[in-house]
């Protein structure tokens, strides 16, 4: 049995909807299917704004933008992420200042991030790794009491909530990904959710080249200018109608994924008691939004064998993330400062196969491999499921109120 990494949900109705758009005779940026794509994100999730992109990245170039990041102004972010996270702020000039992570989940860890904060210190960044959110309510506390502002990286949380708060709704800005490898997808493609009022004008105009181009096309202006800085963020209407195909699905997406993220967590428990690996941990308050499934081992050695071991039974599983503050291009601008726990992540952490046509089969299969690993290798030794080390997950809320938008 051969098992991808990935498998694309592509609904014939995509075809339907990019041919639509084609013959409408509006198939550059901010046409029929994004406006559709924009009502629906508003009205299904509550966000203040939403602005399709090309990209997650763009939408945290957007971002980045937004805040006025500018020049030896400093921007806390994790180091287990993507390197958008970090590339659209470094574009602006910002120093990355990067924070370890939880001990049991790949978050930024809360307890850090105050001790790293300066004067030149703007912007939090936080990544909200699988859909298992960040504890959002310290974290607002902590911007609010040194004047920041939060940016979330949703790129994997789209349908995901914290104290039933949608993630990306919760700092002052939010950026999805709409990649083939997420719930939803257009190939590429991306969304900025704009929740700050001071930033809904002028998101507009940065999106559209730093023009009121939109205003115009709105009839609000009668002719367009340029205003402010900015880029051709905005995707074509093309991408968008891709988009709104899977929009119409959403629920039933959501409801496969969902089901194939439990199924692993349910058959992959044995393993876990016989301390083989761990599962995901999933924080107090936060929701599973089938976005991936991943497992922790117990070193780099036997993370990197298991993974040879599924490629040789056809299962394409993959690892996440090298550390940005000791990848080649950042390792020397780093101020040397160890994170343990980001780097332990990177060392065991294994993704398997996920995607929406996954059935029982194929998960049983997979399952059965990792069994065959920690029964026939003998270096598989087990792991400790939850070090006494560990603190205990989401002590009490802080007292000070969340920051208003």
């Amino acid at each position: 049995m051969l098992i991808p990494f990935n498998k694309p949900y592509l609904p014939l109705s995509s075809i339907r909807y990019m041919i639509q758009a084609a013959l409408s005779g509006t198939i550059a940026g901010d046409g029929k299917y994004t406006a559709l794509c924009h009502r629906f994100f508003e009205e299904q999730f509550g966000f203040r704004k939403v602005l399709l992109t090309t990209s997650c990245t763009d939408a945290l170039e957007m971002a980045a933008i937004l805040t006025d990041i500018r020049p030896g102004d400093e921007v806390i972010l994790p180091s287990f992420t993507f390197m958008s996270t970090a590339n659209a702020f470094l574009l602006r000039g910002a120093r990355l200042v990067f924070c370890d992570t939880l001990a049991d989940v790949p978050n930024i860890d809360p307890d850090g991030i105050e001790a790293l904060i300066t004067p030149r210190t703007r912007v939090l960044v936080v990544v909200h790794y699988s859909g298992l959110a960040c504890e959002m309510d310290r974290i607002m506390a902590i911007a609010s009491k040194h004047n920041l502002l939060v940016v979330e990286d949703a790129a994997h949380a789209m349908e995901a909530y914290y104290k039933d708060e949608p993630l990306g709704s919760i700092g002052h800005l939010g950026a999805f990904s709409f990649h083939e490898t997420k719930n939803i997808i257009a190939g590429e493609g991306g969304m900025l959710a704009i929740n700050h009022e001071p930033f809904l004008e002028r998101a507009e105009i940065i999106w559209e080249k730093g023009t009121d181009r939109a205003a115009f096309h709105r009839g609000e202006v009668e002719a367009y200018t340029w205003l402010d800085i900015g880029s051709s963020f905005l995707p074509s209407d093309g991408m968008a109608a891709f988009l709104y195909a899977q929009i119409k699905r959403f629920r039933k997406i959501q409801r496969q994924r969902k089901w194939i993220w439990w199924e692993y967590h349910e058959r992959l428990a044995f393993l876990e008691e016989q301390g083989c690996l761990c599962r995901p941990v999933i924080p107090r308050d936060a929701t599973v939004n089938g976005n991936m499934f991943y497992i922790t081992l117990s070193d780099r050695l036997q993370r990197d064998t298991l993974l040879d071991h599924l490629n040789l039974n056809g299962i394409q599983a993959v690892f996440h993330y090298f550390p940005l503050h000791a990848s080649p291009y950042f390792k020397e601008k780093h101020d040397g400062r160890e994170l343990p726990n980001t780097r332990r992540f990177s060392d065991t952490l294994l993704r398997l196969p996920f995607y929406y046509s996954m059935g029982k089969r194929e998960i049983a299969y997979i399952v059965e491999k990792i069994r065959e690993f920690f029964t026939s290798t003998p270096a598989a030794s087990p792991v400790e499921p939850e070090p006494p080390a560990f603190r205990p997950r989401f002590p009490e809320p802080v007292a000070q109120p969340r920051r208003s938008l």
